[in-house]
């Protein structure tokens, strides 16, 4: 069984989980919950005893059981004029509470939202799909993605970019290598899997808005190794910081020009 922690809120009290019985298969995380100490205090209670709560502490079981986490963002825009914590803060308290009480890195089974690549390339699958329902004789070959967050919107846009490069690259040296008679037969399947993805698409450029989380007066250096050695990285902990992914393709004021932008790179007519 894989449960929020909605589940508990019918045993009263909320953290007395002596007569609990059902085993805990796994966690997955969606967002920031409304009671942080509550929520993080019944996910350690579950990592500590195997999915078990109900049990007495005994050794603590490590690898632990599954925990999935999206909605990585560090930080987000609300009414108010200073950001708020988001999800990815919630994650940096869990992780730290988990290692200082075990000694151990708390480890993701998956990491799913920006900057994930799979979540790209969901969306780029949901984008392939309009085009064919709505009869398009043409393939994507750009795409473009906006966002406010640098170290996520940013980052993520670039990431798939640099991924869809490197796919385009192997691609063609397995056209080669076919050509020649190199084919590994164990990368056949794989090859085909991934080809209605990257057979049309060239690029994925980033747009960044200045309406949410980004600031004008910039938080990253023009200096890529002032960037490495000075600027604060909001990414998620299993994200490695590379100064070239947080630099937009192109910076715009907001939605409405980036929408401008995208019509402009395409020749398309706005009227």
């Amino acid at each position: 069984m894989v449960a929020g922690l909605k589940i508990y809120e019918s045993i009263p009290p909320l953290l007395h989980l002596s007569g609990y019985q059902r085993l805990l298969m796994g966690i997955i995380l969606f967002g920031e919950p409304v009671r942080w100490e509550t929520s993080l205090q019944l996910i350690i209670d579950v990592l500590l005893s195997n999915g078990n709560p109900g049990a007495e502490l005994a050794a603590v079981p490590y690898p632990h059981i599954p925990v999935l986490a999206c909605n990585m963002d560090l930080l987000w825009m609300a009414e108010a004029k200073m950001p708020r914590f988001g999800h990815g803060t919630f994650l940096v308290c869990l992780e730290n509470i988990y290692k200082k009480v075990t000694g151990r890195e708390l480890k993701y089974e998956a990491l799913i939202g920006k900057p994930s690549i799979v979540t790209y390339q969901y969306a780029e699958y949901l984008i392939k799909q309009q085009v064919e329902r709505r009869g398009w004789p043409s393939s994507i070959c750009r795409l473009y993605a906006v966002g406010d967050n640098p170290m996520s919107d940013i980052y993520g846009a670039n990431f798939y970019n640099s991924y869809i490069k490197a796919a385009g690259q192997a691609r063609a040296q397995a056209e080669v290598k076919k050509s020649v008679g190199m084919a590994d037969p164990r990368s056949e399947g794989h090859s085909e899997l991934r080809k209605d993805l990257y057979v049309s698409l060239e690029s994925c450029k980033s747009i960044l808005v200045c309406t949410g989380v980004y600031n004008h007066h910039g938080d990253v250096p023009t200096d890529p190794h002032e960037s490495v050695m000075e600027t604060v990285f909001h990414g998620h902990r299993d994200f490695c910081f590379d100064p070239s992914l947080v630099e937009a393709s192109y910076v715009v004021e907001d939605v409405n020009e980036a929408v401008e932008l995208v019509f402009k790179k395409e020749n398309w007519s706005q009227e």
